[in-house]
């Protein structure tokens, strides 16, 4: 496995890489079966250590958490126990779904942009534009099965998750309902 431990505008030491690599494995040898990489960030915000850590499983998944703390191996122990709790939860269903596929889940390349709110952007743009772009970024649309969606969603500990469905390629949309339900979108139905 492949680990990439950094920190954003703070020095990260050999004891540090040394515990999140030892910590890691753990998790995942009891969980997760063969995770190919992980990245984990570390940042201050204020008076608080922030790490993000993000992991790729070999099931093509992937997980991610988030912790914070007045101290680094506080804020990384938080996000630990955290990406531990999703890999439990989803423990017999990543393992399940990995028995079924013959191939890693397949991904597609898209635009992924982010939007200035209107009221930052109304000064700025003439008429007849609604939005300006302030950021573009490559994300991947994963080749998935509803519930795998539903599950990577969950696991990802995201709002909403597009995707392409394995059963007839269309783009897919699964997303947190406000009442706490799953919704799911799926054009290809549509009359």
């Amino acid at each position: 496995m492949r680990y990439q431990i950094t920190g954003k505008q703070i020095d990260i030491g050999e004891a540090l890489q040394t515990h999140v690599q030892t910590e890691m494995g753990e998790v995942f040898s009891k969980y997760a079966g063969r995770p190919t990489d992980a990245n984990i960030v570390f940042s201050k915000s204020g008076h608080e250590y922030v790490c993000e850590a993000e992991v790729h499983l070999s099931t093509g998944l992937t997980a991610q958490a988030k912790g914070k703390a007045t101290e680094i191996y506080a804020a990384f122990d938080g996000a630990s126990e955290k990406m531990e709790k999703q890999l439990r939860r989803y423990k017999r269903r990543l393992k399940d779904h990995h028995k079924e596929r013959s191939q890693p889940v397949e991904l597609s390349d898209a635009g992924s942009y982010i939007l200035a709110s209107n009221s930052e952007s109304e000064e700025h743009e003439p008429e007849g534009v609604s939005s300006m772009i302030v950021a573009e970024m490559e994300t991947k649309i994963p080749e998935l099965s509803v519930g795998e969606a539903v599950m990577q969603m969950e696991i990802a500990d995201a709002p909403v998750l597009v995707f392409r469905n394995e059963g007839h390629s269309g783009i897919n949309v699964v997303y947190r309902r406000d009442d706490g339900n799953i919704g799911w979108i799926d054009p290809r139905n549509a009359s």
